[in-house]
Order: C-alpha cells, then sequence, then structure tokens
C-alpha cells in the first residue's frame, strides 16, 4: 500500500478496557481511539488487535503529527512519544538531517513535519526545516522543475523568518539566512542577516566559537564587505531582480541600466542584464550581457556559463556553446540542469548516443527527473 494521501496508511482503533501492548511499554488510555499505521499489504479489515506491536502505534502516531495538525488528541499523542521515546526529537532530527545528505527529500520531509508536529514551537526544528526546504529547492531548480524550485522557496522563506524571530536569538539562524537571501538576489535582507550574524558573535570568545564559528564570523564579514563595495544593496538592484522574477523585464533592464551606470565593474549587475535580454530572446544582446559579466568577476558562477550557452545554441555556434557548458560543469560537477543541457546540445548537434549518455547520467543524480528520463524513453524508442 502506498496512499498518495499519507493518512490513508493509518486506522483507528478503539482499544479494549482490557488491552496490554505487547512490548507493556506503556499505559494506554482507553478512551481515546489510537492511529495505528498499517502494515505493508495489510487491509484494515485483516487487523488483528491483539498483534498491535508499540512500533505501529508509534508509526501511525508520527504520521499523525505530520499531517493532521488539526486532530484533537496530538497532545496525548505528543505524551505518548515522549514517555516511550525520551530522546525521540534527537533521534529523529538526525535521522532527517542524514536523509536529507542522502537526497532522500521524501522521507527527510516527512520526519522533519512529524518533528514540527512532535514540538512546534522548537526554534532549532523549524531552523532545520527551512534548511531542508532550502536545500529541497535548489534540488528541483536544479534539474529545472522552477515551478516547484519556487514553492519550496517560499516555504524555507517563512520557516527562515519564524527562525529569525526567535527568542533568544539564534546566530547560526541569521548565517544561514543570508545564503539563502543571497540566493534570492536580495542583497539588503543578505547583508542585514550577515551583520546581525557578526553583532550576535562579536563578543564570543574564539574558544568558544571554534574553527566553524571563526569561518563563518570571516566569510560573513567578507560578504558584507563585498555586498557593499558593489553597491548590491541599491534599490535599483534589488528592484531589478523583483521586476524579472515577475516578468516584467523591460521594467527590470530600466532599473538594471540605471545601476550599471553608476557601478559598470559588477559582474552580478551585467548577468541580471544578460539574465532579462535572455527572457526576452534578444539573445544577441544577452550574450553581449554575459561576456560583460564573465570580465567583472564571474568567471566562477556557472549559471553565467550556463545562460551563455544558450545564446550561443540560438546563434547555431555549437562549439562555443559546448565549452561553455563544460566549463559550467567544472564549478558543479553535480549541476544536473547543466547536464541536461549538454544532452540537449548533443541533440542539437545530432548527436543521439552522447545525448543519452548525459540524460543517464542526469538520472544518476537525481532518479526523479521526469525530462530526463522522458527525454531518455524517447531516445530508446528511436534506437
Amino acid at each position: 500500500m502506498n496512499p498518495s494521501n499519507p493518512l490513508e496508511s493509518i486506522f483507528y482503533i478503539k482499544v479494549p478496557e482490557n488491552f496490554v501492548s505487547s512490548d507493556d511499554a506503556f499505559k494506554i488510555d482507553t478512551s481515546v481511539e489510537l492511529p495505528v499505521q498499517n502494515k505493508i499489504n495489510e487491509a484494515p479489515g485483516d487487523f488483528n488487535p491483539s498483534e498491535i506491536t508499540t512500533e505501529q502505534i508509534l508509526a501511525g502516531i508520527l504520521t499523525v503529527l505530520a499531517y493532521d495538525k488539526n486532530n484533537k488528541n496530538l497532545d496525548y499523542y505528543r505524551s505518548i512519544l515522549l514517555k516511550v521515546k525520551p530522546n525521540i526529537k534527537k533521534e529523529l532530527c538526525e535521522a532527517a538531517i542524514l536523509k536529507t545528505k542522502n537526497e532522500d527529500y521524501d522521507l527527510a520531509e516527512e520526519i522533519f513535519l512529524a518533528l514540527l508536529g512532535l514540538d512546534p514551537e522548537d526554534n532549532a526544528i523549524i531552523l532545520n526545516m527551512a534548511l531542508f526546504l532550502d536545500q529541497r529547492a535548489d534540488s528541483y531548480r536544479n534539474n529545472g522543475l522552477l515551478e516547484d524550485a519556487d514553492a519550496y522557496d517560499n516555504d524555507a522563506r517563512c520557516y527562515y523568518e519564524q527562525a529569525l524571530n526567535a527568542e533568544p536569538a539564534i546566530p547560526d539562524a541569521f548565517f544561514n539566512a543570508g545564503f539563502f537571501y543571497l540566493k534570492q538576489h536580495k542583497y539588503i535582507e543578505a547583508r542585514d542577516s550577515f551583520e546581525t550574524y557578526i553583532a550576535l558573535t562579536c563578543d564570543v570568545a574564539d574558544e568558544e566559537l571554534g574553527d566553524d564559528g571563526l569561518y563563518k564570523k570571516e566569510r560573513a564579514q567578507e560578504i558584507v564587505n563585498k555586498i557593499k563595495a558593489s553597491n548590491m544593496d541599491d534599490e535599483s538592484f534589488r528592484a531589478a531582480y523583483d521586476y524579472i522574477s515577475r516578468g516584467e523585464e523591460e521594467k527590470g533592464l530600466e532599473e538594471i541600466r540605471s545601476f550599471l551606470q553608476n557601478n559598470p565593474k559588477v559582474w552580478n549587475a551585467w548577468f541580471m542584464l544578460g539574465w532579462a535580454l535572455r527572457r526576452l530572446e534578444r539573445f544577441s544582446d544577452a550574450k553581449v550581457a554575459f561576456l560583460e559579466s564573465l570580465k567583472n568577476g564571474g568567471e566562477e558562477n556557472a549559471d553565467t556559463y550556463n545562460e551563455l550557452s544558450l545564446c550561443y545554441v540560438q546563434e547555431k555556434n555549437f562549439d562555443e556553446a559546448k565549452k561553455c557548458l563544460m566549463k559550467a560543469l567544472s564549478i558543479e560537477p553535480e549541476s544536473t540542469k547543466v547536464i541536461s543541457n549538454l544532452g540537449y546540445l548533443s541533440l542539437a548537434m545530432g548527436n543521439k548516443e552522447e545525448a543519452r549518455k548525459y540524460f543517464t547520467a542526469v538520472l544518476e543524480f537525481e532518479p526523479n527527473d521526469r525530462i530526463a528520463a522522458a527525454e531518455l524513453l524517447k531516445l530508446e524508442s528511436e534506437m
């Protein structure tokens, strides 16, 4: 049984008054129905109350905590979990982080949701949820699933905002939120987040910060200095990104050109100009902007090379397009977006076998990439 709605795998039982759990781990309030996680391939009608295990009840409770926020018995279910497994939060958090590192995102998300259901006020859980959603958004974006990426970014923003408002303040929330806002090209928020991190840690002894803390402090200051030196916290810069993201490219062009008049050496601004022009299918002008971005410090940004390759493809300059994509891949070797584009470029060049290898590589990194799977299926049907 693999229901689309996780709550479909749960059934509730009214426990007989003389019921005792198989391992006698805890006493049950027989007036409250218990959620029980269905065993694989077991229909509710096949259920035998005498065969209930503690694990089934605990699994059922976790599923309810994750997906049924309005259940009237949540407090009671929480009490059962915490009584039977006092270290459950620590165990679940470690499991969720491990699943995230292994890119088992579906299971990681379910565990984080259960953690939030178990303790909605735990700021450490809230911050970890923000980090998870942030990473999952990146995974979707790298696979070209932009709508899914934007949805997860929006959720991540909500959790970051909760973590940033925690009392007492959590320095790491500001440090990580700073990078989230950088990714969003929201440089004012990024600057403010990193500056707050620096302020929160300025009086902490180096020995207490440790090597990791000292690195974060130096990195935060470095980014703040770079934002200020390049005027990336300028309102025109921010407005340009917001306009382009909303599909108002012409307004974005007006803002970013205004910014570039006073800041001609900011590679991010040239990239943004190229991005808007490319979205307007003004590929020749976009190419010039991306080349300026590379000349002014954007040579370590894989997205610049990836975007430039799209312009060369429109010019049928496939050799230069491939050089750009290979450079992007050298910067981000596991970028499925870049690898997919190499597959499409191979198709444009008439090399189906090479395209097949690239799309296969995408699926090795991201087995659930629907676009790569579809292209690979199409290729295999033609061979």
